[in-house]
């Protein structure tokens, strides 16, 4: 594999440290397969991410969004219900993880449901009025000549 030192960017450039981080962890190892996750949109910013979490339950789990960032953990607790059972074959696997996603500016978390052994975790991008593009209207010349407070033009005069 190919990589990609991006130090000089850090030194010579301002504001751009996310991008560069984000373009650092893109060409790092890839993540490991486990578990399974689909992404889905469902709207035109609405998203949902459903992980295949068998054999956890929801104490389990763990959603943590940070910043741009949403972290998903399951760890197995020890011997459930203190019972002792010496397990001859396991093909649900059990073992713990965290799994990162990393998330665009205005996108928050609405919803998280466990159900048939699937995590679904509800996204939804919601852009600041600000953000927002807005129309600006377009004035003539003898709109433009009219004062813009009432009353300003006798000021003017007097």
């Amino acid at each position: 594999m190919r990589t990609y030192d991006l130090t000089p960017f850090y030194r010579s450039t301002i504001g751009f440290d996310r991008l560069f981080s984000l373009l650092d962890q893109a060409t790092a190892e890839p993540s490991p397969g486990y578990p399974p996750y689909n992404i889905e949109r469902t709207g035109e910013n609405a998203y949902r991410i459903t992980v295949a979490v068998s054999g956890f339950g929801k104490d389990e789990l763990s959603l943590v969004a940070k910043e741009n960032t949403l972290t998903i953990k399951g760890e197995k607790a020890a011997n459930e219900n203190g019972k002792k059972s010496e397990v001859l074959y396991r093909g649900i696997a059990a073992r713990a993880f965290e799994r990162s996603f990393q998330l665009a500016d205005h996108v928050v978390v609405k919803n998280a449901s466990l159900e048939n052994g699937l995590l679904h975790v509800d996204l939804v991008r919601e852009i600041p009025e600000a953000k927002k593009p807005r129309s600006i209207p377009i004035s003539t010349n003898a709109q433009a000549e009219q004062p813009a407070i009432e009353g300003s033009a006798e000021k003017a005069a007097a």
